[in-house]
C-alpha cells in the first residue's frame, strides 16, 4: 500500500466514524470559543465546560469581562489550572479588542496569535472553528496519533502539523483534526492502549510501539 493509499484509508475510516463532529467546547459566538480554547491549555474540555457557564454568566463579550477584575477572573476559573497567568491573559485580550477591534474577534492567524495567551493553537482553532477557514490545529493528542500511525516523525508539534497538512487535502483540514481528537479519547488514549484492538493502529501502527505495547 502506498503512502497516498494510506492516508486516504485512515481518512475514511476517520469519516465512517465521525462523519459530522461537534466542536467540543461550548460556546455561544468567536469571542467566547476564543476564551473556552484559552482556558483548554493543559485542561480537558469537559472541565472547561463546566466553568464557562459561570464565567460567561458574568461576562460574555469583551467588554463585560473588561470590567470584571483579573481576581474576580481567577476566582471562577481556578478549576481549569494555570489561573494566574489564564485570567491575566483573558483580562488583558478583551481590553485589546474592545480598543483595537470595536469588540470583535480579528479574522488573521498573526492578530489572534499577537493577543495575551493566544499561541499558535488556540489561534487556528479559532480560525478553523469560527471562521472556517482552513487551519490543523495540532495538541499533543493529534501529535501523539500521527506519530503511532506513522505520518509524521514526533520531533515537534510544528513538524507534525506541516506533515498532516503535506498529507491531507486542505478542504479536510477543520473536519479531520476533530475526527482525530474524538478517535484518540475513544479509541487511541496515550496510556493503556491495546494496539490490536484501534481500527488504525492495528493497521497502521508503528510496530516498534506494538511490541512496546505488549
Amino acid at each position: 500500500m502506498t503512502k497516498k493509499e494510506k492516508v486516504q484509508d485512515i481518512a475514511r475510516i476517520l469519516n465512517k466514524l465521525y462523519p459530522d463532529p461537534p466542536i467540543p467546547l461550548d460556546h455561544t459566538d468567536t469571542y467566547t470559543l476564543l476564551i473556552a480554547v484559552l482556558l483548554s491549555a493543559q485542561c480537558t474540555d469537559q472541565r472547561v465546560n463546566q466553568v464557562t457557564p459561570y464565567l460567561f454568566e458574568k461576562a460574555d463579550n469583551p467588554l463585560t469581562m473588561s470590567r470584571l477584575t483579573i481576581d474576580e477572573i481567577k476566582s471562577i476559573i481556578r478549576p481549569c489550572g494555570l489561573s494566574p497567568q489564564k485570567s491575566k491573559a483573558i483580562h488583558r485580550l478583551s481590553e485589546i479588542l474592545v480598543t483595537d477591534y470595536q469588540g470583535g474577534v480579528p479574522k488573521s492567524l498573526e492578530e489572534l496569535e499577537s493577543l495575551p495567551g493566544v499561541g499558535h493553537k488556540t489561534a487556528q482553532v479559532v480560525m478553523a472553528q469560527a471562521y472556517n477557514i482552513p487551519s490543523f490545529p495540532v495538541d499533543t493528542h493529534i501529535h501523539r496519533l500521527a506519530y503511532r500511525w506513522g505520518l509524521s516523525n514526533g520531533k515537534n508539534v510544528t513538524q507534525t502539523e506541516k506533515d498532516l497538512k503535506r498529507l491531507f487535502p486542505e478542504e479536510i483540514w477543520n473536519k479531520l483534526h476533530l475526527q482525530i481528537i474524538y478517535f484518540g479519547r475513544e479509541y487511541c488514549p496515550a496510556r493503556g492502549h491495546d494496539f490490536s484492538q484501534c481500527p488504525i493502529c492495528k493497521k497502521y501502527g508503528r510496530k516498534s510501539l506494538f511490541k512496546r505495547a505488549s
